[in-house]
């Protein structure tokens, strides 16, 4: 298998995170693409039409794309049991949902300022996205943190590769502020080996 790559990408570290929870990285090749939102890679536009990464390409089937259709589809071809049965699920696939989240407004924040001319940029719009991000973090700090504890689930990574993404690009932004459950629970989740093996670059 093939995984459309960029070590700066919090959802491609999300599947490759995974690879190695499950002990699982010489199953997948990595294959390096250098696109943005205006300038897409003319490869991964085959394998995936909206030209986002990641992109699992299989050898027996279509294109996989989406970091949650590629950890739900790696989880069960390897039986990581990373996303749990029974009603705690829908509580770990939120969670998921929850890191995915401020990944989504850490990048639309990034491609604000690195892709827009200065003149036409919105810092309101820039604002009012690192407001979704620090509401999100406060209830990670208090409604989620139970879930942060005990076997590592698909919920913990997600919010772990979150939380990474904006030591890498928003470090200033100081996301710990007072919370300090959530930044006790991150300190520790980022020094397993998987979460180590894939600190972002560039």
């Amino acid at each position: 298998m093939k995984l459309y790559h960029s070590p700066a990408s919090p959802f491609v570290r999300k599947v490759v995170v995974l690879l190695h929870e499950l002990h699982k990285t010489d199953a997948v090749a990595l294959h390096a693409v250098a696109t943005t939102a205006l300038a897409s890679d003319a490869e991964l536009k085959i394998a995936n039409p909206l030209a986002k990464l990641p992109a699992l390409e299989r050898p027996e089937g279509v294109t996989l794309y989406d970091s949650r259709v590629i950890t739900v589809y790696l989880d069960d071809l390897f039986g990581g049991g990373f996303y749990p049965t029974g009603p705690g699920r829908w509580d770990h696939l939120t969670l998921e949902a929850t890191g995915d989240g401020i990944m989504d407004s850490g990048v639309a924040m990034i491609y604000e300022g690195r892709l827009r001319p200065a003149e036409q940029q919105s810092e309101a719009w820039i604002e009012a996205q690192w407001d979704k991000i620090g509401r999100t973090l406060d209830v990670l700090n208090t409604r989620w943190a139970s879930h942060l504890s005990g076997p590592v689930t698909m919920g913990q990574i997600s919010v772990g590769c979150a939380l990474g993404y904006l030591d890498f690009r928003l470090d200033a932004r100081n996301w710990r502020g007072d919370r300090e459950a959530l930044a006790s629970w991150y300190e520790g989740f980022s020094q397993r080996s998987s979460m180590q093996a894939t600190a972002p670059v560039g």
